[in-house]
């Protein structure tokens, strides 16, 4: 018996092969939950629900109707919803005298606006669980506590939601709801693919980690797992699977550029 048999599970944010909620997904159905895969590309969701022998749903979570709909398909394809994790994110880097109006409205659509939607959702069809109750997961980020520079709209678009978070634990806890965030930090993902590629950059960063190295897509779907899991008598926490980098905090731009700068010299000679 795995550590989720039985529990029906969705995931949003699981349309980028590899991803940290593609990892996630893999996880949870080998530890036994049926699971079903959100996002909004329609062939990486529906192979990786092959793969799991779980189901796939396109949704777009800036938009209120198709988080909705996604909860509901849930509840008639699975029976109802034991765990309902967010992964969607948008990695804005960009000095905060330059964003735009445009890119600020996409940002907060996809990491606030969005993530309330999907609280209303999944916290509502939670209620109608016989008995009542389930496990949230929002995953947030290491920057919320350790600042890098050029991400405050990310990083305050994320800090807002960790707070709804805590609201949700708060309010609904007594229909046992459990809410919770889990803070990755400088993951390698597809969404961070040219900084991995980007000469010295991990250079600056690797100092900053206590055990060593920095955390995996797997290290953090391992942490979702247990706070999905019965075990996790925890709500409106924050987990840090990210090897203690809080301790020391996130290099600056100063840092990145003296690593960068040292690792092209390097190449040049």
């Amino acid at each position: 018996m795995g550590r989720l048999a039985g529990k029906r599970a969705v995931i949003i944010g699981a349309a980028s092969a590899g991803n940290m909620a593609q990892v996630t997904a893999r996880l949870f159905a080998r530890e036994g939950a049926t699971v079903m895969v959100a996002g909004r590309k329609a062939e990486p969701l529906d192979a990786l629900a092959a793969e799991i022998g779980g189901h796939a749903v396109l949704c777009d979570i800036t938009d209120m109707a198709s988080v909705f709909a996604l909860a509901d398909a849930a509840k008639s394809k699975m029976g109802g919803i034991d765990i309902a994790m967010n992964a969607s994110g948008w990695g804005l880097l960009k000095p905060l005298l330059e964003v735009t109006e445009e890119e600020l409205a996409s940002i907060v659509a996809l990491q606030f606006t969005g993530v309330h939607h999907f609280l209303q959702a999944f916290v509502g069809a939670m209620l109608t669980n016989d008995p009542q109750g389930g496990s949230i997961i929002q995953i947030s980020s290491a920057t919320t506590h350790s600042p890098v520079s050029n991400h405050a709209a990310y990083i305050g678009t994320k800090s807002g939601a960790e707070a709804l978070i805590r609201c949700v634990a708060n309010d609904f806890g007594a229909y046992g709801v459990r809410a919770n965030t889990v803070s990755p930090a400088f993951t390698e993902s597809p969404m961070t693919e040219g900084a991995f590629a980007t000469p010295g950059l991990v250079d600056a960063f690797l100092p900053r980690y206590p055990l060593g190295r920095l955390n995996t897509s797997l290290d953090v779907a391992n942490a979702c797992l247990w706070v999905a899991s019965d075990e996790a008598f925890v709500t409106g926490e924050n987990l840090q699977p990210n090897g203690g980098m809080r301790l020391r905090g996130n290099p600056q731009e100063g840092d990145i550029a003296a690593a960068v700068g040292a690792a092209m010299a390097k190449l040049q000679k």
